[in-house]
């Protein structure tokens, strides 16, 4: 599940100067084409979305320092 979640760069959803998260229905696309178990990319990638929305949210409002 975390190699999907870093393959998910493309599929972000966002309005002008805020990340809402992934579009789950590709994110499920993509774990069973990449032969993910669905059912734990259903319980643990809303997770790891929250916290790649937050951390990406704080960057772009200049809130916190990027992870160097």
């Amino acid at each position: 599940v975390w190699d999907l979640a870093g393959r998910l760069g493309g599929q972000i959803r966002a309005l002008p100067g805020v990340v809402l998260g992934w579009d789950m229905s590709a994110a499920l696309a993509m774990a069973e084409a990449l032969g993910v178990d669905r059912r734990a990319a259903a319980e643990f990638l809303p997770v790891i979305e929250a916290v790649m929305a937050r951390h990406l949210n704080e960057q772009m409002d200049g809130s916190k320092e990027p992870d160097r």
